[in-house]
């Protein structure tokens, strides 16, 4: 796979050369097994995937890349580069500015920017319509375009189903960057819907069957289907395609769920399925299977005798990828979702966000008192492994008489 050049300031002296020594034992990466650091009191079990992926790692090196070949010019970001607050953070302090939050919002007027100025496409993608009116302001789209190579490819995958006379199902979250991206190149070959879970999902399956009226879907699913949509007409055949950083288990059970609805209505046979639902495959991208395989894994494997007593899940809140590992954590034992070191205040104390309640909260004695203590570490595809090395060194720190950090990281450089 492809090197890439990222600034050292995301690099770590301990994550980053523990990943690669597993990376060269495990080059077909058939063992999901985590790494286990011990340290006496207290253990870290690593998750064996995690941290900056293919697409990440290329939309990082474009970006600075824009910075140091534009010394004299304004350089914008379209929205949010990835939705890591410290990459996003550093990319303002050197200059850059954004167009747009991740809603969608406008910051920078488009009455502001010249054909002069460098924009830079973040690794969602975009909307054609945000495409057209940067090149009709004559901005160069192309050049810094990070667009991550597993997007387009969802993007090819639904145009393919539309021009096969599918209409499109997109399975992810419809305020998203990469859904509304998504939804926008998909509806220009194929009448378009979003689904953000199994529940709209079932809601959708009775406009399928005739359950509920058409004239009810466009409320119940307004903002999330395209243009002229006749529901009527045009569930009787689709296809599924998703957001890359949902959970594939979420994913296939919708498209699962979609297929054999159309086998019941229509009395379909194995041999005659493809008229009324495509044969897609997941399309998630591989770095999004592996970190969900890999907290499979992990949660697996710290079952008795090596039961964790919390889990540390890093990266941004608005990560999407980031909070369906929490999800995944959280129905195993106590998990605490934080941006940076920063959020643990003391062995007392850890800020962290609640995903149910959308704020952050305190949570006092979240380091129990028995020992060892067992920590589940891992982080979202958007995450530097520095993020990870100053989690891993804080906890350490509450520790004492812990085992020198070099003793420990030794054993795996063999």
């Amino acid at each position: 796979m492809k090197s890439f050049n990222i600034p050292e300031h995301y690099r770590s002296n301990i994550i980053t050369p523990l990943k690669e020594f597993r990376r060269k034992r495990d080059k077909l990466k058939r063992d999901f097994t985590p790494t286990l650091l011990d340290f006496g009191p207290i253990r870290l079990l690593i998750a064996r995937h995690f941290g900056f992926c293919y697409g990440v790692e290329n939309a990082v090196e474009i970006a600075y890349k824009a910075i140091a070949e534009n010394p004299d010019k304004r350089i914008f970001l379209l929205s949010e580069m990835i939705h890591n607050p410290d990459v996003n953070a550093d990319l303002q302090d050197r200059g850059v500015r954004f167009i747009m939050d991740t809603s969608g919002q406008q910051l920078t007027p488009w009455s502001e920017l010249t054909p002069k100025d460098v924009v830079i496409i973040p690794a969602f993608g975009t909307t054609l319509e945000t495409q057209n009116q940067l090149a009709a302001l004559g901005l160069d789209i192309e050049k810094y375009d990070t667009t991550c190579p597993f997007v387009e490819k969802v993007w090819n995958k639904a145009g393919q189903i539309g021009r096969n006379k599918y209409t499109v199902v997109v399975h992810g979250k419809p305020s998203h960057e990469e859904t509304r991206a998504t939804f926008s190149h998909s509806k220009e070959n194929a009448p378009t819907v979003v689904v953000e879970d199994m529940a709209q999902t079932q809601r959708l399956a009775k406009y399928i069957t005739g359950e509920l009226p058409a004239e009810q879907f466009y409320i119940e699913f307004a903002g999330q289907y395209s243009v002229n949509f006749n529901p009527d007409r045009d569930l009787q055949r689709i296809g599924v395609v998703n957001q890359t950083t949902m959970l594939a288990s979420d994913t296939q059970s919708i498209a699962d769920y979609l297929k054999q609805v159309m086998v019941q209505k229509y009395a379909l046979t194995d041999a005659t399925i493809d008229n009324h639902f495509a044969n897609t495959r997941d399309t998630l991208c591989y770095a999004t299977n592996d970190n969900q395989d890999a907290t499979y894994a992990l949660l697996n494997y710290s079952n008795s005798p090596d039961r964790a007593d919390f889990a540390i899940v890093a990266g941004g809140y608005n990560s999407s990828n980031t909070s369906h590992i929490v999800e995944l954590c959280e129905e195993k034992l106590p998990t605490y979702f934080i941006e940076s070191e920063q959020k643990i205040l003391s062995d007392k104390l850890i800020r962290h966000f609640n995903g149910h309640i959308k704020q952050e909260i305190v949570t006092e004695n979240f380091i129990p008192d028995t020992r060892p203590v067992t920590v589940l570490l891992t982080c979202g595809a958007s995450c530097p492994d520095a993020i990870v090395e100053g989690i891993m060194l804080k906890l350490i720190s509450f520790f004492p008489d812990s085992r020198p950090v070099e003793a420990v990281i030794s054993e795996f450089s063999q």
